[in-house]
């Protein structure tokens, strides 16, 4: 059996007094897309963040490609090619669109020194980033702000990469969007970790789920399977998934 890129085994998270992951279990295949599921407040950021040491894990262990992360710092983690979408996107309104792609490549220390192949690839994918390249990202619109947090994920190839919630508030077309994206990502086989509340995302991308509920994995398998089973979903996440677009 091929060893899993990431593993999360017995995880837990206290944040102040609160205690929000309970012994996280969960592997993540590399060249997939997994998808992370669950109701709001299931504890699906909290994993995220502590993948990220955002969050410090309490007890258990994180391991990427066999290496212990947990009790590293964000930037040591950062450094093995995972990258990380939060949910509020963690762009720098006041930079430009070209500032923010800078601060993100690890290899750049300015726009000259971006990749331009890949550039010209990102802008493929996200053509409003080429138009408004010198723009300040605080005027771009909701999409496009995504389309930049996105876009600095992937400036330069990772290993692997967290993305939280990406078409929250998100229009239909926009969301179709970055379906188109990560479909290419995924093709790449590029390794993402994608917490998503629209359906039509996760059943598109995902090939294998985990889904959480008070802070613990309650189900692991193929998301395709879950996506064709009604009966199932109401018993994880309480609705149809189906009706959930």
């Amino acid at each position: 059996m091929t060893q899993p890129l990431l593993e999360l085994r017995g995880m837990h998270t206290h944040i102040g007094a609160y205690h929000i992951l309970h012994g996280v279990d969960f592997e993540v295949p590399e060249g997939e897309v997994t998808m992370l599921l669950g109701r709001n407040g299931a504890g699906k950021s909290t994993t995220l963040r502590t993948i990220m040491g955002l969050w410090k894990a309490s007890a258990g262990e994180l391991r990427f490609r066999g290496e212990r992360l947990d009790g590293l710092p964000t930037p040591d983690i950062a450094a093995r090619g995972i990258a990380y979408v939060p949910e509020n996107m963690g762009i720098f309104s006041d930079l430009t669109v070209q500032e923010n792609m800078v601060l993100a490549a690890r290899a750049a220390r300015h726009a000259g020194e971006l990749d331009g192949a890949r550039l010209d690839w990102i802008f493929g994918l996200f053509p409003a980033l080429r138009k408004f390249w010198l723009y300040p990202a605080g005027k771009l619109s909701g999409g496009q702000k995504q389309m930049l947090a996105v876009a600095r994920a992937i400036c330069e190839p990772r290993a692997l990469i967290l993305i939280d919630e990406p078409s929250k508030g998100l229009a239909p077309s926009i969301i179709q969007n970055l379906i188109t994206a990560f479909t290419e990502l995924k093709r790449q086989r590029t390794t993402i970790v994608l917490v998503e509340q629209n359906f039509t995302m996760a059943r598109a991308l995902g090939d294998s789920v985990a889904v959480m509920d008070d802070g613990r994995i309650v189900h692991r398998g193929v998301m395709r399977e879950l996506a064709e089973d009604d009966a199932l979903q109401q018993r994880l996440l309480g609705l149809s998934l189906g009706a959930h677009q």
